[in-house]
Formats: C-alpha cells, sequence, structure tokens
C-alpha cells in the first residue's frame, strides 16, 4: 500500500529535539515533505536572521530518517509554501498548535488536503523545547493588552482617560513581527539589556525603555503601554490621562488570578499586519467612543479580579468593539471571517496590537483545539 504524502512547514532555526519530535509524529502518517522559510522568511517573521542559513537547515532536515524530501520555500511570509504545497499535493498538511492558522485550514479545504494539528509532546523522558528556549535573548519577555489599547496615546486619553490592561508574557515561543506582541519594544529591550531584564525599579526600567524607543525627534510614539507590560510582571492597570505616561499603574501579581487568565485566554495566528498598513487612516475619535473604550476595560479589570468568566468575555469584546468603532480600519475582511469561525467557542475576543493581522485573543471556558495557550511572566521567576 502506497504510503501517503505528509506536508509539513516551517523554519527549523537551530535544530531540536522538539522539532525531531514534531517531524517524527509526522512520519508516523506517512511520508513527511517539509517546505523549509528562507532566510529572508526568517527575517520577516522573528526580526532577526537566522542562528543557520537556509542551506544549513536544509542538509540537517534531509539527514533525518523521518524526512522524505526537504525545499526551500518559495514565497514569503506565514504562507511562505504555497507553490510548495500545490506542487507536492499531499494528503496530509500537518502543523504544530503555534503553527495553526484559519488561513492554511481554508488552504487545505480548498485543496482538498487533510489538515492535522498536533500538540507539542515531547519524546519519552525528554524537555519540552522550542528554538525560542535556546536563544538566551528570548527570556526578554512579550505583552499583551488585554483592554483599553489606544488609551496610551494622549491624542485618543485626552478625549476620556481609562485604563489599558495588560499582561506580560513569558517567551515560551517567537511571536511574529508587526503582530500586536510589542516585537519591536522587545527588541529594544534586547539592544538596551542583552538577555534578561535588570534588576531594579520597574517604572525606572520601563521609563528607560520608553525613552530609549521614542528618542528625541520621533513623531510616532511607540505607546508606554508597551514597555510597561514587557517589563512590569503579571497583570497591570494603567491609567492615562492625555499623557504619554499613566498617572498610575496598580499590579496584581496573585497566582489565583494569573492562573485563572492563563486557563481562559487564548490565541490563533492571523498573520502579520503589512509592512503598508494604516490603522490611523479613516479614524473616529470622538469623546462618547472613547469614553465606551474605557468604561469596557474598567469592567474588564473588575471582571478578571471577580474571576467572572463570562463578563471578563464579554467586556474585552466590548473593549474591542470600542477600538474598531476608533479605528474601523482595525478590522478587516480576513480577521471577520476568523472572529465567524470561532464565535460559537468563545466567551469574547479581540486582536493583539492594531489590527490587521496579529492574533485572534479568545476568551473561553474550554480548551479551544489548535490555539495557544500563554505563560504570565510572574515576579521574581
Amino acid at each position: 500500500m502506497q504510503k501517503k504524502k505528509v506536508f509539513v512547514s516551517g523554519c527549523f532555526d537551530m535544530l531540536h529535539s522538539g522539532h525531531v519530535r514534531f517531524l517524527e509524529e509526522a512520519a508516523t502518517l506517512g511520508e513527511v515533505y517539509v517546505a523549509l522559510g528562507s532566510d529572508q522568511t526568517v527575517r520577516d517573521l522573528k526580526g532577526r536572521a537566522p542562528v543557520n542559513t537556509q542551506y544549513e537547515r536544509k542538509y540537517l532536515l534531509e539527514s533525518l530518517k523521518h524526512v522524505k524530501s526537504c525545499v526551500i520555500s518559495s514565497g514569503s511570509g506565514l504562507m511562505d509554501f504555497v507553490a510548495e504545497l500545490e506542487a507536492t499535493a499531499p494528503d496530509i498538511f500537518f502543523v504544530n498548535e503555534d503553527g495553526n492558522t484559519p488561513a492554511k485550514a481554508e488552504l487545505c479545504r480548498q485543496l482538498r488536503i487533510e489538515y492535522v494539528i498536533s500538540k507539542r509532546i515531547p519524546q519519552s523522558n525528554l524537555p519540552i523545547r522550542s528554538t525560542t528556549s535556546l536563544r538566551k535573548e528570548c527570556r526578554i519577555p512579550y505583552r499583551l493588552d488585554l483592554a483599553g489599547g489606544w488609551l496610551d496615546q494622549p491624542y485618543v486619553s485626552a478625549q476620556g482617560g481609562g485604563p489599558v490592561l495588560t499582561i506580560s508574557l513569558e517567551p515560551i515561543m517567537e511571536f511574529n513581527e508587526r503582530s500586536g506582541m510589542a516585537s519591536s519594544s522587545r527588541r529594544r529591550a534586547i539592544e538596551l539589556w542583552q538577555t534578561d531584564l535588570p534588576v531594579g525599579d520597574n517604572e525606572k526600567l520601563a521609563r528607560t525603555l520608553f525613552a530609549f524607543e521614542n528618542p528625541p525627534g520621533t513623531t510616532i510614539f511607540a505607546g508606554s503601554q508597551d514597555s510597561i507590560g514587557l517589563v512590569y510582571p503579571g497583570l497591570n492597570r494603567l491609567e492615562y490621562t492625555g499623557k504619554y505616561w499613566p498617572e498610575k499603574i496598580i499590579s496584581v501579581g496573585d497566582h489565583k488570578i494569573l492562573d485563572w487568565i492563563e486557563r481562559h485566554l487564548f490565541l490563533v495566528p492571523l498573520g502579520q499586519r503589512t509592512a503598508d498598513f494604516d490603522v490611523l487612516k479613516d479614524k473616529n475619535l470622538t469623546p462618547k467612543l472613547v469614553n465606551s473604550l474605557a468604561h469596557a476595560a474598567d469592567a474588564c479589570w473588575k471582571a478578571i479580579l471577580e474571576q467572572n468568566l463570562p463578563e471578563f468575555g464579554s467586556q474585552m469584546r466590548a473593549s474591542f468593539e470600542a477600538q474598531a468603532s476608533l479605528f474601523p480600519r482595525m478590522i478587516t475582511e480576513p480577521v471577520t471571517q476568523m472572529i465567524e469561525q470561532y464565535r460559537d467557542q468563545a466567551l469574547g475576543w479581540k486582536l493583539s496590537g492594531a489590527g490587521g493581522g496579529g492574533y485572534l485573543v479568545l476568551v473561553s471556558g474550554r480548551p479551544i483545539s489548535g490555539a495557544i495557550q500563554l505563560k504570565i511572566r510572574r515576579a521574581g521567576i
């Protein structure tokens, strides 16, 4: 009986046991054909050069017994493999949960290819590995805003102050560039501090990072929620009143609350914003809409502290809808389609960052198949 063709894609930089286990699992379904991300794709997606060149990575993959064939993808971005997928005509497209996207699933549906999602399960007695865990500089965290985003911009909060809610995230994976996870601020943090956040006063560190990212002469400021959200561990409420820096920062490090958020928060990749994406075009700033955003963020904060899951989902969604009313270009047709796909599985949703791509953030009372779960950074850990 002829074996099935199993197609996988990825960058496979710094080949490790997690990669091998993924390919080994794929090989249980048939013969494995790899579409390898080029050096330029690594730069575009990760904001850094690969550790190993595309030819080194191809050589290493072809030497594995689980790999039938490996080619370097001719495209770019998250869907760099489309030409290779069509040329291979596989029976199965096999992805990890952090590589799962609706665009891939839809492409497989159109091409009548079975789409299989695997969780990262280590081989017996081996640790869970990722490229991120092997790169020292990636101990610098990421940031996700939960509600109130845009209020850190003075031209918004001047029309109605309110809170932005952020969580600091352990770098359990490398989030894509231009995807609303404060990756540009994180790169500046790496330039400043190399491998780790230094020990010291959180506000001083966050102010240092904010100033470094917005030097004299800056015309479009990165919001301070990015630097604060990276530096301050746990859950944080940042009170903005028409200034670049918040009037007050309230931090929550209660493990029960942070564990609760982790259990109920899920991410699904959408893809990067395009370099020419302009969310500020056609903005609709009114005091009424800004106050709606601030009110939803405040209600979301209360729901989290009370661990009220339906209200958490409802108010996160209300915050997102207020953002989209202020900045209509946040929501594109692919975003709308993705929300519809998960509407029945989630209690609420939002986009990471400024929209146009990034990650769909979902609140749910039960696990969402193929979605990514996060790890919130705790103080002193």
